[in-house]
């Protein structure tokens, strides 16, 4: 699962690169992306940048990270892969309102509460596969995860629907590729664990 990420300027950045990409294939897509943030961790429902295809183009947008749960005062922020398309909360956004979170890496914690972080090598951002949907506050939304791959096993069973660049492309913009990439295995991530981060700086 995911339940905390944490971003950068140059991460947000990298969200105006994907879209000079999308454009390119689907050229008129792209608009304005003038955007600064302070480097966080981003928590359920906080703000956050996120990238979709909305009336006038694709556009990053700040949303709330969370649909409203079934329980007062709860979120859903994450939708599984495998039955998002089954479920009436997620199926229409997943088909319809398909988004990307950007990353610089996120955490989990094992069975012991050790904290990790997952990030991929040479500063290269994470493509969350997201989705969000409208409701009377403003648009939400949440993160899919799938079955976690050999790298993020250790740690735990689920793990973020990780997207490479042109991958990202065909999510936000191809309605036919959806299926398709929710079934498709993460990229490999590598691990370090909080107190090896901290020994870093």
């Amino acid at each position: 699962m995911c339940g905390r990420y944490y971003i950068d300027n140059d991460t947000a950045r990298e969200i105006l690169k994907l879209a000079r990409q999308a454009d390119e294939k689907m050229p008129g897509t792209a608009g304005g992306f003038g955007m600064e943030i302070a480097a966080k961790d981003i928590y359920p429902t906080e703000t956050a940048p996120i990238l979709a295809l909305f009336g006038s183009g694709l556009e990053c947008r700040w949303q709330r990270w969370g649909f409203p749960g079934f329980q007062k005062g709860k979120v859903i922020f994450n939708a599984m892969c495998e039955s998002a398309m089954d479920k009436q909360m997620f199926r229409e956004a997943v088909l319809h309102r398909r988004a990307i979170i950007p990353a610089t890496w996120f955490y989990e914690w094992d069975r012991n509460k050790q904290k990790h972080l997952f990030y991929r090598q040479g500063g290269v951002p994470l493509f969350m596969a997201g989705c969000y949907r409208k409701y009377e506050d403003g648009d939400r939304f949440v993160i899919l995860t799938t079955q976690a791959n050999a790298s993020m096993e250790p740690v735990h069973d689920r793990m973020p629907l990780v997207l490479e660049r042109e991958e990202a492309v065909e999510w936000l913009l191809e309605d036919g590729a959806a299926e398709k990439l929710l079934g498709k295995s993460p990229p490999l991530l590598e691990r370090r664990t909080e107190y090896e981060q901290m020994s870093l700086f």
